[in-house]
């Protein structure tokens, strides 16, 4: 892209461009089809239309229609919420075409990282202790435990022990029960963590012993479990707990592994309009690469792939992945129209500030984090993923419910992109990578990698080399994330029913 261009029309398709810059009333501007006229002010990132575009006529960008216009638009006219609709109502019939796409070679040679072997053949690429409770009343003596554990093994050989509060595990039953328990067992299982303390109370929905049945076979010297009600002093025999746990996990050592071990969970929040030509972008070529190489890369936010899911299902391997594709979109859509709510109940008000009209818009920018390999596999919430290459996870797009259940599908990093920014921070590293270059000089706290410097004119190819190293480096301990720094560790539960 040129420092000099005002607009970008990002399709030869579109009928539409998005402004580089903010645009004055009657500014004229070129592009590629000739020159027009702004009519009116057009903030950065929102979008112009090229042509004359009839009421009720689609209106194109990314190749695809984003909505339809709600009255005659004009060459030069701003474009937004109050003349363009979203074209999204409830179930749709789909039909399997098949497709393929050039993918280009890997952006490097090799991605080995130096990781920690696990048992179970996984790969880590942090040895940290975790403290998982099975109900939140033990929120306040996991904290109490990893204050205590700071100074008490302070210099030990591990990456430090952590507690992920959460709300659940008491007066739930049914579904809402077992996503709880399928998430932290997915978190128990994790292969960042060296060892797990899982701390129950007592007489919880969730007790320690309906926890490990849900959990199934795991090493009993890498898990421990004890129950508060039952400990006279709960922190003393927490530390007792957490020293052997961090004896066994210091004997482990970093040793160089491929690629094919290496999982990435692919996740935007805080999106503006820059989100689908930059960083979703960037991330897709990343995905790319790291899927050539033998690697994996994970996409969910199911409700952000309404308006592109047909551009997901068509690159299905097969008939039986692209009816699972089918089955989670349907079965997301159903969840909005059984609450009563329209399944185009997107974009959010920082989005549309940032220039996103439509969840369509929205969704095609937000598929762009997947790149161009084909969909090998469609998991459900809270499963891990077992076949190599670009999965598809089923779950909402709330910031931290889905980053959370990619780290319990495998992912051992997270890669965030945002256009606004955020000082979310999952269990696993999570690496944010900013859409515009004015967000990550703001917020150096926050953001790890620039893809803005797109705009400014540097190669595709030249950032996906850099962010590939980027993630190399910090899989293998040479680098840390910025929220690691800052200590931020979340995890939030998809809950849908009763809590008595």
């Amino acid at each position: 892209m040129s420092r000099e261009q005002k607009i970008l029309q990002i399709d030869p398709r579109d009928n539409v461009a998005v402004a580089l810059a903010d645009l004055q009333e009657g500014e004229a501007i070129a592009h590629a089809s000739g020159r027009l006229s702004a009519r009116g002010s057009i903030n950065t990132g929102h979008k112009i239309a090229l042509a004359a575009i009839d009421r009720e006529h689609p209106v194109i960008k990314y190749g695809h229609c984003i909505g339809t216009a709600v009255d005659a638009i004009h060459p030069g006219d701003w474009i937004h919420t109050h003349n363009l609709a979203s074209t999204l109502a409830g179930i749709e019939a789909y039909q399997y075409a098949p497709q393929t796409h050039e993918i280009p070679p890997p952006a490097v040679a090799s991605l080995d990282f130096d990781g920690y072997l696990r048992a179970d053949g996984r790969a880590g690429i942090r040895n940290e202790i975790w403290i998982i409770v099975t109900v939140g009343c033990c929120n306040p003596v996991a904290e109490t435990l990893v204050r205590e554990a700071g100074a008490v093994f302070a210099g030990r050989a591990i990456d430090g022990v952590f507690h992920f509060p959460h709300p659940f595990g008491c007066s739930q039953l049914g579904g809402d029960l077992r996503n709880t328990q399928r998430i932290l067992a997915g978190l128990v299982k994790h292969p960042n963590a060296g060892g797990v303390l899982v701390m129950g109370l007592g007489c919880e929905n969730n007790h320690i012993e309906a926890f490990k049945a849900a959990l199934g076979d795991d090493d009993p010297q890498r898990v421990k479990f004890y129950n508060l009600q039952e400990a006279e002093d709960e922190i003393e025999q927490g530390l007792v707990l957490l020293e052997t746990l961090i004896e066994r996990a210091e004997r482990a050592e970093r040793q160089s592994l491929p690629a094919d071990k290496l999982v990435l969970g692919l996740k935007c929040g805080g999106s503006d309009a820059f989100s689908g030509i930059t960083a979703n972008p960037l991330l897709g070529e990343v995905a790319d690469s790291l899927v050539q190489l033998g690697g994996s890369a994970v996409l969910t936010e199911v409700p952000e792939m309404f308006g592109a899911e047909t551009i997901l299902m068509n690159r299905c391997t097969d008939q039986g992945v692209y009816e699972k594709t089918m089955a989670m979109v349907n079965r997301f859509k159903s969840y909005f129209m059984r609450h009563g709510q329209p399944v185009y109940e997107n974009p959010s008000p920082g989005n549309k500030a940032g220039g996103i009209t439509t969840l369509e818009e929205k969704s095609l920018g937000c598929i762009r984090k997947g790149g161009r390999s084909p969909v090998v596999d469609v998991r459900g919430y809270g499963e891990q993923i077992v076949t190599p290459g670009l999965n598809l996870l089923d779950g909402p797009g709330n910031d931290i419910v889905s980053t959370t259940a990619l780290a319990v599908a495998g992912a051992q990093m997270v890669i965030f992109t945002t256009g606004r920014g955020t000082p979310l921070g999952g269990p696993v590293p999570t690496l944010k990578v900013s859409s515009n270059s004015a967000l990550a000089a703001k917020k150096k706290r926050w953001i790890d990698f620039d893809a803005g410097r797109l705009l400014q004119g540097e190669s595709m190819a030249a950032l996906s080399t850099a962010l590939l190293q980027l993630i190399a480096d910090i899989a293998s301990g040479r680098d840390q994330c910025r929220y690691e720094s800052m200590g931020s560790r979340q995890i939030a539960i998809f809950k849908n029913g009763v809590t008595l």
